[in-house]
């Protein structure tokens, strides 16, 4: 196969727009935090970028699409880049493949800082998520989409739902339970600072996925276009599911419309390439409503995961990937699930989806637990009182 010019700049593109969602996330939940931790969270977005940059070349490529070791792993062949050429026969270089990849990478450890918003010492955060995204994330996108185990069973993730959401999320979960409450959280009001800066970060998350998920098509062709449009509809859906559900009881929430929004691309990404347009309506107003009665489960248990990636992401991302197993039809990609009769891949992604979400959880909250045992986790109560943007960075916002 002779290389596609078309593919070569559509992917070019895809890679530029899922980079620009890591700073989305970053303003998304900078705008929720408070005011003298502006800066920490949008700052975190950003350093993450580089770090999981700097991770992903050296070896972080290699783990997730080095040759498979049982299932498990990838080998080292493509440490340091190695053997990853610029030029190729394909449609598409192996390099350009690489940074597309890089940039998932990025945003799910983006994602994850919601479980420590507000009371993360940076030094620990740099340790943290350089080794999360060693032992977590690049084994998991091996598993799926590196010819890993659950690849060899079948296991379907256009995009990133099991990869990415559940993976985010539930690290989130792990993190939070571990480094514990903000200090004064369910006494007094952490109102977000800045909506307005949340909703542009969101608009940047709904932008950059169009190429997160049209991107994966890996081509230049009919599957990317459907894949966007039904992304799309999805967003539509979740953000028109949770402003209802938010008005029936109280106000149209635009944060909670814009959370809908997320929860609906979270849930159409492992789906977007299987799908027909028409489910993306009930994948997205599904995702919203289980996203928002698991976003008030978590309020009621009075846990701290801060700015709801379980909720939002997590929980979307599980729903996302089974549905793959109940609306797959063939006439999109080939792959049948459960409205055309076939039980098996039903079974495979509810298998998969439970696999990525224990492993992750587990291994997560064990790292959490050990980094905070040994160099501390949270800032100290003073620096927390400070805020942040102070006693981390020696900056203010405003």
């Amino acid at each position: 196969m002779a290389a596609d010019g078309a593919t070569i700049a559509w992917l070019l593109c895809a890679t530029a727009l899922v980079m620009l969602m890591t700073p989305g996330v970053g303003f998304f939940y900078g705008g929720l935090v408070r005011k003298k931790n502006f800066i920490s969270m949008v700052a975190l977005s950003f350093i993450t970028f580089a770090l999981v940059t700097i991770q992903w070349v050296v070896i972080g490529y290699s783990i997730a699409f080095g040759g498979d070791v049982h299932g498990l792993v990838g080998n080292l062949e493509f440490f340091g880049l190695n053997n990853v050429p610029f030029e190729s026969d394909a449609a598409y270089p192996p390099l350009l493949f690489m940074i597309f990849q890089l940039t998932f990478a990025a945003v799910t450890m983006a994602i994850v800082t919601s479980g420590m918003a507000e009371r993360v010492k940076l030094s620990a955060f740099l340790l943290f998520a350089l080794v999360w995204v060693t032992i977590v994330y690049s084994p998991v996108a091996h598993w799926v989409w590196g010819g890993g185990f659950a690849a060899s069973l079948g296991f379907l993730d256009f995009a990133g739902g099991a990869v990415v959401h559940i993976t985010a999320g539930f690290a989130a979960l792990a993190l939070a339970l571990v480094i514990g409450k903000r200090a004064g959280f369910g006494e007094y009001s952490m109102d977000p600072h800045n909506i307005p800066m949340t909703l542009l970060g969101a608009a940047l998350l709904w932008f950059g996925w169009f190429g997160f998920n049209g991107g994966s098509a890996l081509a230049a062709n009919g599957l990317a276009v459907h894949a966007i449009v039904v992304t799309n509809i999805s967003a539509a859906s979740g953000a028109l599911a949770w402003l209802f559900i938010s008005w029936m009881r109280g106000m149209p929430s635009s944060i909670g419309m814009v959370s809908g929004a997320v929860a609906g691309l979270g849930a159409i990404t492992p789906a977007a390439g299987y799908v027909t347009p028409m489910t993306g309506i009930i994948i997205g107003s599904v995702a919203s409503v289980l996203c928002y009665y698991a976003m008030l489960w978590r309020i009621r248990k009075k846990m701290d995961e801060s700015l709801d990636a379980w909720a939002v992401h997590g929980v979307g991302g599980l729903w996302g990937t089974i549905s793959v197993g109940i609306f797959a039809v063939a006439s999109v990609n080939g792959a049948s699930g459960l409205i055309e009769g076939n039980t098996d891949l039903f079974i495979t992604q509810v298998f998969g989806a439970f696999a990525v979400m224990v492993f992750v959880f587990t291994i997560t909250y064990l790292l959490a637990w050990l980094v905070n045992r040994t160099i501390g986790l949270r800032v100290s109560e003073t620096e927390e009182y400070v805020g942040l943007d102070l006693s981390q960075h020696g900056e203010r916002a405003y």
